[in-house]
């Protein structure tokens, strides 16, 4: 476990958040550094055909020792996400932990409460690693790219596990929804995948939302507004009643749990002239993405109505879709990851992410490609924490799929 945690403290201190505000791929110059760190790891391991292509995108094989055994292919991402700072992130170690609250040193307004986090308190005695308060932690998903790593070592260490050939690969700009844009399916050649990106431990998750994003661009008049008077349209005003007109009660993440979808308007910006608003559309129905981008062109008429002059356009974008629509075609994917799972001594459990992954564009693209837990937990979050035995379990899964794969024929 040493090794398990030198390596995640070293991934976490590479600043590799991503930017939605730019087209490059990767979006931000950190993700390149922690994909040159990684495809050296690997090349020091032994993996064969390792490389990093003009998009940080490392890859990897772990050799297979039995002969016509399906390729399998574990999967994380580098970056983190842009919903708080990675930059100068200080992990801290907290061993043998006590049950109670942990203080983070470094904002002392921020503290990750037991009673706040029943997860938390049920692993009294492990290690936990969190930040300082000031930043995220980023285990999402560094804690998947170090089990990965790890998982590669033991099994190029250990040749009496019988495999068959394992790709490693790691991809960057997830957490902004474009982890999968630049891979081509024909260079990762797997038969299934496994992205190791969930809470907790034990999870296999085979569903995710269907999501489309919303880009709201609403254009009003400016003029001096001393003599404002019957030509000013402001934007601002607007954008306030076409949110206000937005469902609140059942179609908010504030107000939704278990397979409920919603709306969530997330970045507004502008002035009065013009204002752009950012929303996610969400579902576990993708034909029910239809129905909530409906929602919003009702709220548009509704606000050009109320402002006269004023113009409102709702832009969608498809983003992913549930991957529970193509792991269908390869029931193993789900059934082996399970087995896996109580092979190594837990009680599996099948969940659906109330958000997406990779894997979720995979599987779309004909990769079929559940979720595996890696001990992560309040992700994207200074209060973030992860779990260092339930990153060690994940390893073990890993360890386990290999063997279980390796007794299977495509």
């Amino acid at each position: 476990m040493s090794t398990l945690l030198e390596r995640f403290c070293r991934y976490v201190q590479v600043e590799t958040t991503s930017n939605e505000d730019t087209t490059n791929y990767p979006s931000t110059p950190g993700q390149f550094d922690l994909s040159r760190m990684l495809a050296d790891e690997l090349k020091s391991l032994g993996l064969a055909d390792v490389s990093m292509d003009e998009f940080g995108i490392v890859m990897g094989t772990i050799p297979g020792n039995v002969d016509g055994a399906p390729t399998m292919c574990w999967c994380s991402h580098v970056d983190t996400s842009p919903e708080f700072s990675g930059k100068n992130v200080k992990p801290i170690v907290h061993e043998n932990y006590d049950g109670g609250d942990i203080a983070l040193p470094g904002d002392a307004t921020r503290m990750i409460k037991a009673a706040d986090n029943p997860e938390l308190v049920r692993l009294k005695g492990s290690t936990i690693i969190t930040s300082d308060g000031t930043t995220l932690l980023g285990a999402d998903d560094k804690a998947g790219v170090a089990a990965i790593v790890t998982a590669a070592d033991a099994l190029m260490k250990d040749t009496s596990i019988r495999h068959g050939p394992i790709r490693v690969l790691f991809t960057c700009d997830e957490e902004i929804g474009r982890g999968t844009e630049k891979l081509d399916l024909k260079k990762i050649n797997a038969h299934v995948a496994y992205t190791v990106d969930g809470s907790d431990e034990a999870i296999v998750e085979c569903e995710t939302f269907s999501a489309d994003q919303a880009i709201v661009k609403i254009t009003g008049k400016n003029i001096h507004p001393g003599y404002a008077k019957g030509k000013m349209v402001n934007a601002l005003r607007a954008a306030a009643k076409f949110i206000s007109e937005m469902p609140q009660d059942h179609r908010s993440p504030e107000t939704t749990s278990d397979r409920e979808g919603f709306l969530h308007p997330y970045i507004i910006e502008g002035g009065v002239p013009e204002v752009k608003i950012k929303i996610l559309l969400r579902s576990f129905v993708t034909a029910e993405l239809a129905e909530l981008a409906a929602l919003l062109n009702d709220c548009a008429k509704k606000t050009e109505a109320d402002f006269p002059g004023c113009k409102v356009e709702v832009d969608v974008r498809t983003q992913y879709r549930n991957m529970a629509e193509y792991l269908k075609g390869e029931p193993r994917a789900q059934a082996l990851a399970e087995k896996a799972i109580a092979n190594v001594g837990m009680k599996p459990i099948v969940g659906s992410i109330r958000g997406g992954t990779d894997g979720s564009a995979l599987s779309q693209k004909g990769l079929p490609t559940p979720n595996l837990s890696v001990g992560m937990h309040n992700y994207h979050s200074p209060l973030e924490f992860a779990c260092l035995e339930q990153m060690e379990k994940a390893v073990k899964v890993l360890i386990e799929l290999a063997r279980l794969w390796g007794a299977e024929r495509a």
